[in-house]
């Protein structure tokens, strides 16, 4: 007889296979709301540890455009729409300094993986095109609103400019409309682009004359037929006038029609993007 007692189990009865899911199957269903929200503050941190070039520099150099317009060229006693010109122009440069570095910061995220090598950061995580399309944008729309507030606040304290709002339904729709405009922008950017001159040329040749163009400085009444429909083929121009509207009560353009033009522009970038990240156009070699 054996001293010990007898276990009749097997080896392979105490040894558990792990389930795995099918191939093809996802394991994770619905939204991945852990992996998109390690994305978003992941793309936030990175312009955060930069903000001094990312959201203080811009904010003043908005203001500067207020200053040379308004005390450099005096012009403080101008009206226009029925308001000083301060007054007019104030809401038209926080909303371009939005949209320009909402485009600024998704233009940067692809492109910058994919000249480093570290795209796979992007491809590799259990993320679907959605989601990674969704904290992409998000990421970028969360600097423009943070670049507004501060130009916003800036202009508050200014003497001689009244940034008080009326309606804030426009401000936060026109605002949010406008950056994600420019935020998919970006990201349709990046996607192409494969250096970082070709970014520049988006930016200097389609992103800047758009902005300068879009009736920040002026109102479209006082051009010319032809630059006037100039400006209603912008749909920079809409996002402006729009975000005008909820400070002045005025604006260039019926605001219905503004607001339906951004979404039917922002669900065809949205459509575009989503297809080409699928695809995985210069992204997946």
């Amino acid at each position: 007889m054996l001293d010990q007692p007898q276990n009749d189990s097997t080896p392979q009865d105490d040894f558990v296979v792990p389930a795995f899911a099918e191939p093809g199957i996802p394991s994770i269903r619905g939204v991945n709301w852990d992996g998109f929200l390690a994305l978003y503050w992941k793309e936030v941190r990175r312009f955060f540890k930069v903000q001094l070039q990312t959201i203080w520099a811009p904010s003043i150099t908005t203001l500067l455009f207020l200053v040379i317009f308004t005390v450099a060229l005096g012009r403080g006693d101008r009206m226009v729409m029925g308001v000083p010109f301060a007054d007019f122009i104030a809401p038209g440069l926080i909303c371009m300094g939005m949209i320009q570095n909402a485009f600024a910061n998704s233009s940067f995220s692809l492109l910058v993986g994919k000249i480093q090598g570290t795209i796979v950061d992007y491809l590799m995580p259990p993320l679907s095109v959605g989601e990674l399309l969704a904290g992409l944008v998000g990421a970028a729309v969360t600097r423009s609103v943070l670049v507004g507030f501060a130009v916003w606040l800036a202009m508050f304290l200014w003497p001689g400019v009244n940034v008080s709002v009326v309606h804030w339904w426009a401000v936060i729709w026109f605002g949010l409309m406008g950056s994600a405009m420019l935020a998919l922008l970006g990201v349709l950017t990046s996607i192409w682009a494969e250096k970082f001159d070709h970014a520049a040329a988006v930016t200097n040749f389609v992103v800047a004359p758009l902005a300068l163009l879009s009736g920040t400085f002026y109102s479209i009444d006082r051009l010319s037929g032809a630059f006037q429909a100039f400006s209603h083929a912008n749909p920079f121009f809409y996002a402006i006038s729009g975000f005008r509207y909820g400070f002045l009560g005025e604006a260039d353009s019926p605001i219905l029609q503004g607001s339906l033009i951004l979404l039917c522009v922002n669900a065809l970038l949205v459509a575009i993007c989503y297809i080409l990240l699928k695809k995985g156009w210069k992204i997946k070699s």
